[in-house]
């Protein structure tokens, strides 16, 4: 079965660690600066809040789209400098459900570090961040650089190898949360925090198994569970752009835009299934994907 993309796309302009570690070649765009753009002192301000865990000023309420892309570049070079190296993209607010909360009709992207990334099973602080949250999420790992060109689900399944579980941990790190919108969001790198992944499913060689992933991945059940199995939320794959391989679609599109492109080896986070949820000390968190064979579930533990 093929999976199309959506109207809007459409119409829109060890050795894991080792590929991990070769996905960070890319050399980052020079900045366009612009005249709302968070100068040097407001981001040093900003890595120092994020570090402390504590909460940090707003983005400015007049910050232009360009404000934020310039001001999430500055502050991504000083993420890299600490957390680093690059190792993948984070597409968000891909799910209308989360659009609305933030104000926003389309999504925004983000960028991953080595630190950020913790195996299944971590313990973590609740209060990873100044602003911690928990959510159902899904990482694909990039084969080759043809998932830059990928317009369909069908097209990005091409040029993905893995299908990696993913509870991703994010920091809204701002002292009034609500006040975000989608500026806003890009501006702080989507809140990109921590996550915590499992093992991958690979990727079906032939044309069958993938038309079957396809299928599966946009209908799955994807749940939140606690330690005694009660549901904490979820929802479907189809609830992220109608197919979450469209989030690649978009983030490609996005990239390019600024002059950046997936490499080999990185790791795309989709968005989330789920509301963001605030985590608690004691709480064990699962995430399982219903309906997709041999993708294994994810955990987390609050301390």
């Amino acid at each position: 079965m093929t999976v199309l993309a959506p109207r809007w796309i459409r119409h829109a302009g060890a050795a894991a660690a080792l590929a991990l570690l070769a996905a960070c070649a890319s050399a980052p765009a020079p900045i366009a600066q612009t005249p709302g753009c968070l100068s040097d002192a407001q981001i040093s301000a900003w890595v120092a809040d994020y570090n402390a865990r504590k909460p940090a000023m707003n983005p400015p309420e007049s910050m232009t789209m360009q404000d934020a892309v310039c001001t999430r570049a500055r502050f991504q070079q000083r993420l890299a400098a600490q957390d680093g190296p690059l190792v993948g993209y984070k597409a968000g607010l891909t799910n209308p459900a989360v659009q609305k909360r933030f104000n926003t009709d389309q999504p925004v992207w983000g960028a991953l570090y080595l630190s950020m990334l913790l195996d299944s099973g971590a313990t973590v602080d609740a209060a990873f961040g100044a602003r911690p949250l928990y959510e159902a999420d899904l990482l694909v790992r990039v084969k080759d650089a043809g998932i830059n060109a990928a317009k369909t689900p069908a097209e990005v399944l091409q040029h993905v190898d893995q299908i990696v579980p993913f509870i991703e941990l994010p920091d809204l790190m701002v002292q009034a949360p609500p006040k975000l919108n989608g500026v806003g969001v890009s501006a702080i790198n989507v809140g990109a925090r921590l996550g915590v992944r499992g093992p991958g499913l690979a990727v079906p060689a032939d044309a069958a198994g993938q038309a079957k992933l396809l299928t599966e991945l946009r209908d799955m059940d994807v749940s939140l569970t606690d330690a005694q199995g009660v549901k904490l939320g979820g929802g479907k794959g189809s609830d992220v752009l109608e197919h979450p391989l469209n989030a690649v679609v978009w983030l490609a599109g996005a990239l390019k835009a600024q002059g950046l492109a997936m490499q080999p080896g990185q790791l795309i986070s989709l968005g989330s299934f789920s509301a963001l949820l605030p985590p608690k000390p004691g709480l064990k968190v699962t995430v399982h994907y219903g309906g997709v064979p041999g993708l294994q579930p994810v955990t987390v533990t609050f301390r």
